[in-house]
């Protein structure tokens, strides 16, 4: 099964998810993005991201290697399909943390009893405001740009299955844990 979690950038996912990441009950492999940004301080190549320059990213997309990509601050962002497929078929539960227009495009190539998707919110935009600030990595002119995806990204919620509320990062990853495990016992069940 692919879990597919979105939300704002600052929001949280990678906070949650690696709160359950390793639980084996939920026998999960995180599907690692490819992007054209320059790592940050302590990100690691093939870990964090696949860091690939931009003729190698349109390479990509041209032999349709990406599940999915879309480009935000003029960096591009996309999902290995081949990595993805060698972890479902290796039996894994796959999470992808992806950008709302990404989360549109898978679900639009794979079959609805084959995914669950997850939206993290913010408990306010003056709280993800904050967050961001506290990033340290972006200056202004990129946190406004990013809180007015923000305010646009929240209205897409109406299309994921779930919504969580990060107020309290440890009750979110309880919460999503819950989601995902109905979700698994629901496709296996379907089987």
């Amino acid at each position: 099964m692919i879990i597919i979690i979105s939300g704002p950038s600052g929001v949280g996912k990678k906070t949650i998810i690696d709160q359950f990441i390793n639980d084996t009950e939920l026998n999960l492999s995180y599907s690692v993005s490819m992007t054209t940004r320059e790592p940050r301080e302590g990100e690691m190549n093939g870990v964090d991201y696949f860091f690939v320059s931009d003729e190698e990213f349109t390479k990509a997309i041209e032999n349709n290697e990406l599940l999915e990509w879309a480009e935000f601050a003029k960096n591009k962002y996309g999902t290995p399909l081949k990595k993805v497929y060698e972890q479902i078929e290796k039996g894994k539960n796959v999470i992808l943390e992806i950008e709302v227009k990404g989360a549109t495009d898978v679900i639009k190539k794979i079959k609805r009893e084959d995914f669950v998707s997850i939206f993290i919110i913010p408990p306010s935009i003056k709280e993800l405001k904050r967050r961001l600030k506290k990033r340290d990595t972006e200056d202004r002119k990129k946190i406004r740009m990013r809180i007015k995806r923000a305010k646009e990204e929240i209205k897409m919620t109406k299309d994921y299955d779930h919504v969580v509320l990060n107020d309290d990062a440890t009750r979110a990853a309880i919460e999503m844990k819950k989601i995902i495990l109905g979700d698994i016992y629901r496709v296996n069940k379907e089987k």
